[in-house]
């Protein structure tokens, strides 16, 4: 009931305010305390109950699993992503974060739209992300938070592969939803340039929420969502200078609603 009641409020949102906003089920993140010792009834419930229903209210496009050791493994993951398809949902993935869990190899093969953290991949991921529809989106802010060891954007990067990154917005591994950090964790901890985090966080980031058509950049015929800075020396200040509040004006849908 929880996971359908913050469901029901993120549709509240969307339709109360200017924001664009794309729902994601995420029940198979932990396994509640009842279910301690019966993790497949966990499982068996998602895929049965949980899953037929928040499609039949239309209460999300996508379905994620946090596929990760002493989490979900990779053959519960694929039965989730199996009844998500199913009742018209697409995947995304949680994984890789704290060990090499699989979890890659099981969102390209069910064509996820995205697989975050990634902390932990190497060539073999990079080989299955790259050529897919897949997109990786790295969480910096968590790996800063919980003090892990970041993924290894500047090797993806260099071997073909688009990044987006994102808070991981929570209050259990990343109270800090501000992109302007994340931005400069991905250029000081990452290794990426000043261009490659804009893009990471504009236009990949689009593309992860399967907005890239009409968000993501400022592009004839997409949504006017800008926001305009203090004057800054260069594009580059943005991130480096982290703690400054330089967003002046918010701009959504072609309307000022942020000075």
């Amino acid at each position: 009931q929880d996971e359908l009641k913050m469901l029901r409020v993120i549709r509240r949102i969307g339709q109360e305010t200017p924001l664009t906003v794309r729902a994601t089920f995420l029940g198979a993140h932990a396994v509640p305390d009842r279910y301690k010792g019966n993790q497949s009834g966990y499982v068996d419930q998602i895929i049965e109950e949980m899953i037929p229903r928040v499609a039949g209210e239309k209460l999300a496009r996508y379905v994620d699993v946090f596929c990760e050791t002493g989490f979900f493994t990779v053959e519960e993951t694929k039965r989730i992503f199996t009844a998500a398809l199913r009742h018209g949902l697409r995947p995304r993935i949680h994984a890789n974060q704290m060990d090499f869990s699989g979890g890659v190899q099981v969102a390209v093969d069910y064509g996820a739209i995205s697989a975050d953290h990634l902390e932990h991949t190497g060539p073999q991921e990079w080989d299955a992300l790259a050529g897919s529809d897949t997109m990786p989106v790295l969480l910096p802010g968590a790996t800063f938070f919980l003090e892990m060891e970041y993924a290894r954007a500047r090797e993806m990067i260099d071997r073909g592969l688009p990044i987006a990154l994102a808070t991981n917005y929570n209050p259990g591994s990343c109270p800090a939803g501000n992109m302007q950090f994340m931005m400069t964790l991905a250029c000081l901890k990452m290794k990426m340039s000043p261009e490659e985090a804009i893009n990471a966080a504009t236009m990949n980031g689009a593309h992860a929420m399967d907005l890239s058509d009409s968000l993501g950049s400022i592009t004839v015929g997409k949504k006017a969502n800008v926001f305009i800075t203090a004057p800054m020396p260069s594009y580059e200040y943005f991130a480096y200078a982290f703690t400054s509040p330089l967003v002046e004006t918010i701009i959504l849908n072609g309307k000022i609603t942020e000075t």
